[in-house]
């Protein structure tokens, strides 16, 4: 049994993610700025940021999730919220963890694949030197930077790079499947771009095999080893919901609904699980088939 330190525990991988631990036989700790109980056995909320210091035992594990929301049109008060949200709460924690007597063997951080920048062409994995130049990728790098401070408190840091996370009451499975209900699914844009997708319990099992396994450190891809184009990808959704694919989205469309965040789902890049997979993590849900037949059906 470990004790586990969560941020961002309430969102939709948080919530997952903590299911999961108590489910192994492990306590969570949830810090929030509000006052909240617990019914859920396995499970305390720990209030922080304020006034008190937050009343903690020994930690074994830190997990850093907390971050406003990428989803909404881009505006400039919202990139700054977004860059600053990940920032401020990754310092703050930096300084809970700094005061604590007894230093927590591991500190994983959400990251993204975004760090890659896009491509059509290129493969992406751990070893990849090059980097994006966008907005998402440089709140990324910024944010894998803030909590490698962590290392000099000689807690081994691990940076989980989320693909497209899948699931069913969270994430973008949602909105994509959303035409597919009205039998208006089809390719979105060019089809050709890349999407790395997760479903969100390997998203929940690597991160914990992250803590566990002491093999993990530095930036892990949490993607499927099986990436598909978008267009193979809306293919798969309509045959998951017994739905036609037939109605194109144009790019333009998107680019007028989300603006820059439309780069979310019209460009892409294609990046692989190297690292987890020599280390020898087996995938719950490899395939896309598989993993949309267990979240559509």
């Amino acid at each position: 049994m470990k004790r586990i330190l969560v941020t961002g525990g309430t969102g939709f991988v948080g919530g997952f993610l903590t299911k999961h631990l108590t489910s192994l036989g492990n306590e969570v700790f949830i810090l929030t700025r509000k006052d909240k109980q617990s019914e859920e056995k396995g499970v305390q909320y720990v209030q922080w940021m304020g006034s008190n210091e937050p009343d903690l035992p020994p930690i074994d594990a830190v997990v850093n999730l907390a971050g406003e929301s990428i989803n909404g049109r881009w505006t400039d008060e919202k990139k700054k919220s977004i860059l600053n949200s990940r920032l401020k709460v990754t310092e703050e924690l930096l300084k809970l963890v700094k005061k604590m007597p007894q230093k927590p063997s591991v500190w994983v951080n959400a990251s993204a694949i975004g760090y890659y920048g896009t491509s059509e062409t290129e493969v992406f994995t751990e070893r990849s030197s090059k980097h994006g130049s966008d907005f998402l990728a440089e709140v990324v790098r910024a944010w894998e930077t803030k909590a490698s401070e962590a290392k000099s408190l000689g807690i081994r840091t691990v940076f989980t790079r989320f693909g497209l996370v899948l699931g069913k009451d969270g994430g973008v499975l949602p909105q994509l499947s959303l035409p597919y209900r009205f039998f208006a699914g089809g390719t979105v844009g060019s089809g050709k771009q890349w999407v790395s997708w997760v479903h969100v319990e390997d998203v929940a099992k690597l991160i914990t095999e992250a803590i566990e396994n002491d093999q993990y450190s530095g930036p892990v891809n949490v993607t499927s080893p099986h990436p598909v184009t978008m267009k193979e990808f809306g293919q798969a959704t309509g045959d998951a919901m017994h739905r036609p694919h037939w109605l194109p989205a144009p790019s333009i469309a998107f680019k007028i609904m989300f603006g820059e965040m439309s780069m979310l789902i019209l460009k892409g890049q294609q990046v692989l699980p190297e690292k987890a997979q020599n280390i020898g993590y087996t995938f719950s849900y490899p395939q896309l088939k598989g993993a949309l037949h267990d979240l559509l059906q």
